[in-house]
């Protein structure tokens, strides 16, 4: 995983966010493209209707594809009244050369957070967990560590990311395998604490990994399962899901993801990744369809309680890691609009995928992916332009 990724797994400018390694995929299974095809710009799909001239959504993601080198960019936008449009732009395998899948399967990164935070969210609602309850209550000594006692972090400080546990996907080197959740927090526990619980706020993967493993124990059932049971199936997520140990593959039509090693490097096809590594914090596989879905179904409170929900959506500021102005509640990010109000969400960063979105309180909402995990800070602006964009149309 890349020492620092932004939104879903760590960006090079920006704190760490989620599961994204940039070194660690030399071991993987990668198709070297020496330079991006021709014919970068693809049509929106049919229900973006054509016109003579593109709209402003479609001029975004071209541009992020033109001049940002994007592969391919997808998006999904829905206005107030719950009409969809999508939109593609690039090539969706540089391979071959062919079109984008519309509305197209990617990986989610740490969006899976926010899926997390609400499972976890709804035990809280049942009187399972308690928000400022200790660690070690769930977890009896198991968070040991050099300035680190599962004694003192609640599991309020898992889920907002004030624990001031270090970031396991910091230090896992190039090993690219399966890795058990157990194997991410032994990694992340041989490190000191960056501080004390509730005193400061730092984006670490490690947060989520125990959050899962809570989840875990309090219900005796796969976190995959609960995510499954109490999200995808109750509000119709038809092309979500959490891969299976083992599984490295996309299920249905994606566009192929691709990593560059380097700013002058090839581009290398890395679709096709063993996903364990971003376990609770950024394995999850989905649509921006789906995503604004699910997004829009939280707001509504279609998912938590009104108490749960507002906890969800009470924040601190977060701006070293998401932006001017953003902030982070319980695995839950607003950004303030350019045209006024906030949107929420989360964003993901994964190897060969990055996502970014938002909801709005008045049923708005967007989600954006480019198929390349950015590195620099010049893309995440267009990236976050972009969903600005549609969000604001």
């Amino acid at each position: 995983m890349r020492t620092q990724t932004r939104q879903g797994f760590p960006s090079p400018t920006r704190q760490q966010q989620g599961g994204g390694r940039r070194r660690a995929l030399s071991a993987a299974a990668a198709l070297v493209i020496g330079v991006m095809t021709a014919g970068a710009l693809a049509p929106s799909s049919a229900s973006a209707a054509a016109t003579a001239r593109p709209d402003a959504v479609q001029r975004a993601l071209n541009a992020l594809v033109r001049d940002d080198g994007m592969p391919a960019a997808l998006a999904s936008v829905q206005d107030r009244d719950g009409r969809t449009r999508t939109y593609t732009a690039g090539v969706g395998d540089l391979a071959t050369g062919s079109k984008v899948p519309r509305d197209g399967q990617v990986r989610i990164g740490s969006n899976t957070k926010t899926f997390v935070a609400v499972v976890v969210l709804q035990l809280v609602g049942e009187g399972k967990i308690g928000l400022d309850t200790m660690v070690d209550t769930y977890l009896p000594g198991l968070v040991r560590g050099e300035g680190i006692d599962g004694r003192r972090i609640k599991v309020r400080h898992l889920l907002q990311q004030t624990s001031g546990l270090p970031n396991y996907s910091n230090y896992l080197g190039d090993d690219v395998r399966y890795y058990t959740p157990r194997e991410l927090l032994d990694t992340a526990l041989r490190h000191p604490a960056d501080f004390d619980p509730g005193t400061s706020w730092k984006y670490s993967n490690t947060n989520y990994v125990l959050a899962g493993l809570i989840v875990q124990k309090l219900t005796g059932r796969p976190l995959a399962e609960e995510i499954d049971r109490r999200i995808i199936k109750r509000i119709g997520l038809r092309h979500t899901y959490f891969p299976a140990p083992g599984d490295a593959s996309i299920r249905e039509p994606h566009p192929h993801g691709y990593l560059r090693d380097a700013a002058d490097g090839p581009l290398r096809d890395i679709t096709e990744i063993d996903p364990s590594w971003g376990w609770a914090a950024g394995q999850m596989v989905s649509t921006n369809s789906d995503l604004n879905r699910f997004f829009g179904a939280l707001l509504a409170g279609q998912l938590l309680p009104p108490a749960q929900l507002a906890q969800m959506r009470s924040t601190v500021p977060a701006e070293a890691t998401f932006g001017p102005a953003a902030r982070y509640g319980l695995g839950l990010v607003s950004r303030p609009l350019p045209c006024g109000g906030l949107s929420w969400g989360h964003g993901g960063s994964f190897p060969g995928y990055e996502t970014r979105g938002g909801a709005t309180d008045d049923g708005r909402a967007t989600n954006v992916a480019v198929t390349m995990q950015l590195t620099d800070e010049a893309g995440r602006r267009s990236l976050e332009r972009a969903v600005d964009t549609a969000l604001c149309r």
